[in-house]
């Protein structure tokens, strides 16, 4: 192992081509590669300097993707990001389906500056679940889909720390707002939004069941709530399509319950379990 961390090393030490911008997928490969063999190293002497010879190959690699984030941060304060999400998504895994992570997460993490709260988080209530982000991946998939417009107003049900509220509002003319039942998560959330200077994009602490949802023509779901909850949610947007035309998307368990509702339509031909689903409601 101590060997081909070292051609690694020195491999790297002979060309800084991957300290660009762009090199950021490979340089997370990179990372994971010499951390793996890093774990593997000895304890003698050469093994301490191979091992600082890596640690410094690592802070490199996490400077070069701060400048990145920076640069890209740049850009959606010039007005540059519907060009983003069209670099992002072609960027993205040819197949949007599954529930794992790479590392066009941790990208849109920095970029995003998405941090987890200083705040104690609360168990979660009965009938919710778990935090879980969506991978960023399906969520540049659905923004290719919903293709959203200046009167359109996205709302996320149990928006964590505003994933896709933040992203569509630095991606997309339309206005972006984020229900969360946990304080911690609406506080960074809300940091996040005003580090980015966007303005459109706004966080609500508040139960979705009374939450005002008056304003939202497309919703979103990453099963937050089950249930007799979730059920009572559903009402509300129900409610909502009986006025005027509405998209709501899911993803997770939560979608076999969209999927059976009378007063929801797909939007496809079929829906997987594992990739966003997009149905419409209310007048063609």
């Amino acid at each position: 192992m101590s060997e081909a961390l070292r051609r690694l090393l020195d491999g790297l030490g002979h060309d800084d081509d991957w300290l660009r911008p762009d090199r950021w997928r490979e340089r997370a490969q990179l990372q994971e590669r010499i951390e793996r063999l890093a774990l593997a190293l000895g304890a003698d002497a050469d093994a301490a300097v191979l091992a600082a010879r890596a640690d410094a190959a690592q802070a490199r690699m996490d400077a070069a993707d701060a400048d990145a984030a920076a640069a890209l941060r740049a850009r959606i304060f010039a007005g540059e990001g519907a060009q983003l999400l069209r670099e992002w998504r072609s960027a993205s895994p040819v197949d949007a389906h599954g529930d794992g992570y790479d590392p066009l997460d941790a990208l849109l993490a920095a970029v995003l500056g998405l941090v987890e709260p200083r705040g104690e988080i609360a168990a979660p209530a009965p009938q919710t679940v778990f935090y879980q982000p969506t991978p960023a991946r399906h969520l540049l998939d659905l923004l290719a889909r919903l293709d959203l417009g200046e009167h359109d107003v996205l709302i996320d049900l149990g928006s964590g720390l505003g994933h896709l509220p933040l992203l569509a509002a630095a991606c997309t003319p339309a206005r972006c707002i984020g229900i969360e039942h946990e304080t911690a998560y609406v506080d960074s959330a809300r940091a996040g939004a005003q580090a980015l200077r966007l303005q459109r994009a706004e966080f609500l602490h508040a139960d979705a069941r009374i939450a005002d949802l008056s304003a939202g023509t497309v919703f979103y779901l990453y099963t937050p709530f089950t249930g007799d909850l979730l059920a009572q949610v559903l009402e509300r947007v129900r409610e909502l399509a009986l006025q005027r035309p509405i998209r709501v998307a899911s993803l997770g368990p939560c979608t076999r319950t969209l999927a059976a509702q009378p007063w929801l339509r797909l939007l496809e031909p079929a829906w997987s379990p594992d990739r966003i689903a997009l149905f419409a409601a209310g007048a063609a």
